[in-house]
């Protein structure tokens, strides 16, 4: 490239920048970007965790609450329940979008603040409905605030960590869903030995506990979530001002402060957010469903509720390990596509046990098997997409696009395991397999075509070009991590 254009090297070692606005070089000393990264790591990455998982709780444990009456007291038939799980699906892939556009124009503390009361209410409602109509109202609402926490904390990362560095604070989410599936269960059966109390039956206790819990952990970690990575107040003035610098020296991968709508037409001009997101829905409804119904399933294998949910600890564990494991060599190794790809083998594996076989112990040893590979999946295609786009103007329009268009599959996941399909659930297990194996297809078409325009750059910059009339990620002044 000529001196012209930025040269921006590893932000693990020193690096100099050649901004095209100021003609001047930016020099960051590698130790002080570290040491604000770690400060991030201490204040901002636990909290995401923490948020998540409250969320998480909120949201899942209306299985449980099934198990404890929810459904007789509320006069549910059918599949009135599934219904419910659909309709606040809808709200949870309609919300990632502007939820993620008003952290990039507020800040992520005023808007996931936001979001975080208006669940933590929502879920202390969920406590008192008593109608079909009531629940389903109360629901849309909690998961359309809740949607904004996964790509909005994403978004956030993408602002602070190089792109090798993204996938092991991305997983926080999927970690969170492990962490709230494996003791979920455990928490909502320590509140069902209370029994009815004060007129209000055990389920709604549920409710009105997590309730008090959101709102007092949540609000103590929403005081560490900054409004960008320039402004923590956890900083000293010395990593603040580190963080202004990177700000200035990424500013061709993250562009201009102010919001620029054209990027919202190279979004939805660019094929990749479509493939992949595609890819991310189809491996997704496994990923909804077993979320969603994993006590259900296990019950219907033919366990009690209690051994149900006991029996989801060592399953969730396993997928912790696996998540943990695959997503730090993805970083390490740099490679996506890959990994995800592989993925989709354990889980396409795991749920054709299930529908194979009615003996229970089989389709339990089935959880075990597509576990493995369930929540890298999920991890690894938002990083991808995180990795993927830029400026942030795109990337807050394209990553929250992938994430809706996955998010779709809710839907579908809420009406693959009615109950009148108990006790093996064949059609949801063979619906969710069969998907898999698309979207092992589908994530190597992705795969390929980012290896295709990473190669036509190659040709370019070969022959010593200087420009391919593109902007953002489609220019020459970067490469995809495939």
């Amino acid at each position: 490239m000529d001196g012209t254009k930025s040269e921006i090297t590893d932000a693990e070692v020193g690096v100099d920048v050649r901004s095209d606005q100021t003609n001047s070089i930016i020099y960051i000393d590698p130790e002080k970007e570290a040491s604000a990264r770690r400060k991030f790591d201490i204040y901002l990455v636990p909290v995401s965790l923490i948020f998540i998982i409250l969320s998480a709780l909120d949201r899942n444990n209306l299985g449980n609450a099934v198990i404890f009456g929810f459904s007789e007291d509320l006069g549910l038939v059918g599949n009135q329940f599934n219904n419910i799980q659909t309709l606040s699906s809808f709200c949870s892939f309609a919300g990632e979008l502007p939820w993620t556009l008003a952290v990039r124009r507020f800040g992520a503390r005023k808007a996931l603040g936001t979001a975080f009361l208006i669940w933590s209410i929502c879920t202390l409602g969920t406590a008192f409905i008593h109608t079909y109509g009531q629940a389903i109202v109360i629901r849309m609402i909690l998961c359309a605030c809740e949607s904004g926490l996964s790509p909005g904390f994403a978004f956030v990362y993408s602002t602070i960590y190089p792109q090798e560095q993204a996938g092991k604070r991305i997983m926080t989410t999927n970690l969170a869903q492990c962490i709230s599936g494996a003791f979920g269960g455990l928490f909502a059966y320590a509140v069902q030995t209370m029994g009815t109390q004060r007129g209000l039956a055990a389920w709604r206790w549920l409710f009105i506990v997590e309730f008090c819990i959101t709102m007092v952990i949540g609000g103590v970690g929403w005081i560490f979530i900054p409004d960008s990575a320039e402004t923590a107040w956890y900083l000293s003035e010395e990593e603040k001002e580190t963080m202004r610098l990177k700000r200035k020296r990424d500013h061709l991968l993250r562009g201009d402060q102010k919001f620029d709508w054209k990027w919202a037409r190279e979004s939805l001009k660019d094929p990749f957010v479509y493939l992949l997101g595609t890819a991310f829905f189809t491996s997704s409804v496994a990923i909804n469903g077993f979320g969603v119904f994993l006590p259900s399933i296990i019950n219907g294998l033919g366990y009690t509720s209690l051994q149900a949910n006991y029996m989801t600890i060592p399953v969730y564990i396993l997928g912790a390990i696996s998540l943990l494991t695959q997503v730090y060599f993805s970083d390490r190794l740099r490679r996506r596509g890959v990994f995800i790809i592989g993925c989709c083998v354990p889980v396409a594996v795991g749920y054709l046990i299930c529908v194979g076989t009615a003996a229970p112990g089989a389709g339990y040893a089935g959880m075990f098997v597509l576990v493995i590979g369930l929540y890298p999946i999920s991890t690894l295609a938002v990083t991808w997409a995180t990795n993927t786009f830029s400026p942030d103007s795109k990337r807050a329009i394209a990553m929250p696009l992938v994430y809706t268009m996955a998010d779709i599959s809710s839907m579908v996941s809420s009406q693959l395991y009615p109950s009148t399909q108990a006790p093996r659930y064949v059609q949801g297990n063979a619906v969710s397999a069969g998907l898999t194996c698309v979207a092992g297809f589908l994530y190597t078409g992705s795969w390929y075509m980012l290896k295709r325009r990473n190669m036509k750059k190659e040709k370019l910059l070969a022959e010593n070009a200087t420009s391919n009339g593109m902007e953002g990620d489609r220019s020459l002044d970067s490469m995809y991590m495939l």
